[in-house]
This record gives structure tokens, C-alpha cells and sequence, in this order.
């Protein structure tokens, strides 16, 4: 690998997560020149990469301006959060159809996804929270075993990651009612029960990202009594 490909790499690398980590937000403008000084690289792995980005469609370029972070477009959220959730709730009950050794090795990833993502919480890394958020919800999926559905779901893990950053951003406060949220499904798949993880996910994932709740409860997380 030419060092300036590995240069092109190493900036893709780190303007893409802090995309994904909201560190860069949707819709703040970013120079060549700044991210070449603050990487110590020259312009043209930077251009390089954000010509990468900007393919992804995580950036639109602007000649002699800058390049844009491209927002979270409308309707968004809503249309991957609903392919989430038939997936997701598909995936359990596929899981807990089968014998208690699979929903057990299920239910013990689960958990120890759990501590880590409260140990994540406790530094206050919101980076590092919402990939073990998006894992969390990919091990769900993984566990149902169809090879096509997984690389479905992969394609969304980082708009997920993204969407869940930007609302930890909004109020930090979530990340508490996450975790209780995530110990709910955990607990539902131990207990054997698709139809109730499938009502609990769509809440979750609903509250999360601030979108009316079922049976026309609009409250958004963070805005009860947590």
C-alpha cells in the first residue's frame, strides 16, 4: 500500500466515525485545509477521502467552499427505524423458536454487550456507546442465522450508529433509558416472549429517535420522568 493511499485510508477512517459519532454533525461545512493541518497530511488524501465520503453520500462537495456533512435526511430515521424493526422482530422470534441452548447463548451476548455499554456510559463516550448500541441489536439479528438478512442489516448498522449519536448529542440523559430499555429485550428473549421483544423494540426504538409513540403517545425520551 503507497503511503498515499494509506494516508487516503486513515483520513476516510476518522472523518467517516466522526461522522457516525456525530462529532461532525449533519450540516457543518469542513475544509480540505483544515483536516489536512489537524492530520498533518497533505491535501490530496484528504480530497481523496472525502471524494470516497462524498460517493457514500455522507458529504456533498462544494468547489473553493468546502465540503458539506450531509444531514439526516426527511423520512429517514422513520424508514430505517421500521426496517429495524421487522428484521429485528423477525430474527427473535426465529431465535426463541428454536431450543433453550440458542435462546441462552443469545440472552448471555446480550449481557455482556450490557456491560460494556454501561461501562462505556460511565466514561461518557458517546463514540463508543452507540457502536455497542447498533452491536447490541446486530447480535439479535446475527442469532436468527440468514446470511441475507444480516448483510440487511449491516447496511443500516451505520445509519443507526449515526441516528442514535445524534440523539445522545440532543440529551445525554438517554443513555440511561437505553441501557433499561436494551435490559428489557434482554430480558423478554430470557423469558420466551417474541410478541412482547417485538411491542418493546418498536417503543425503543420510537423513544430513542423522537418519534411518536404507538397509540398516538407522542412523548419523547428525555422528556418524562427520567
Amino acid at each position: 500500500m503507497s503511503k498515499l493511499h494509506s494516508a487516503s485510508e486513515q483520513v476516510y477512517r476518522e472523518v467517516k466515525e466522526r461522522i457516525l459519532s456525530a462529532t461532525l454533525p449533519g450540516g457543518e461545512l469542513i475544509s480540505e485545509g483544515e483536516i489536512a493541518a489537524e492530520m498533518g497530511t497533505s491535501r490530496t488524501p484528504v480530497r481523496e477521502a472525502f471524494l470516497r465520503l462524498e460517493v457514500e453520500g455522507w458529504m456533498r462537495l462544494y468547489p473553493k467552499r468546502g465540503a458539506l456533512i450531509v444531514p439526516v435526511a426527511d423520512g429517514e430515521t422513520e424508514h430505517v427505524i421500521s426496517a429495524r424493526r421487522l428484521v429485528e422482530s423477525d430474527a427473535a422470534r426465529v431465535v426463541l423458536a428454536r431450543d433453550d441452548a440458542a435462546r441462552a447463548g443469545l440472552v448471555r451476548a446480550l449481557r455482556d454487550n450490557l456491560d460494556a455499554q454501561r461501562a462505556a456510559a460511565a466514561a461518557g463516550d458517546v463514540g463508543e456507546f452507540s457502536w455497542l448500541d447498533a452491536d447490541f441489536h446486530g447480535l439479535i439479528v446475527r442469532a436468527a442465522g440468514n446470511p441475507l438478512l444480516v448483510t440487511f442489516y449491516t447496511s443500516l448498522r451505520e445509519r443507526q450508529r449515526r441516528m442514535t449519536a445524534r440523539s445522545l448529542a440532543r440529551d445525554p440523559l438517554q443513555l440511561r433509558s437505553i441501557i433499561d430499555d436494551h435490559m428489557l429485550l434482554a430480558d423478554l428473549i430470557a423469558a420466551g416472549d417474541p410478541d412482547g421483544f417485538a411491542a418493546a423494540v418498536d417503543v425503543h426504538m420510537r423513544r430513542v429517535h423522537g418519534l411518536p409513540l404507538p397509540g398516538g403517545d407522542d412523548r419523547r425520551t428525555g422528556q418524562g420522568d427520567r
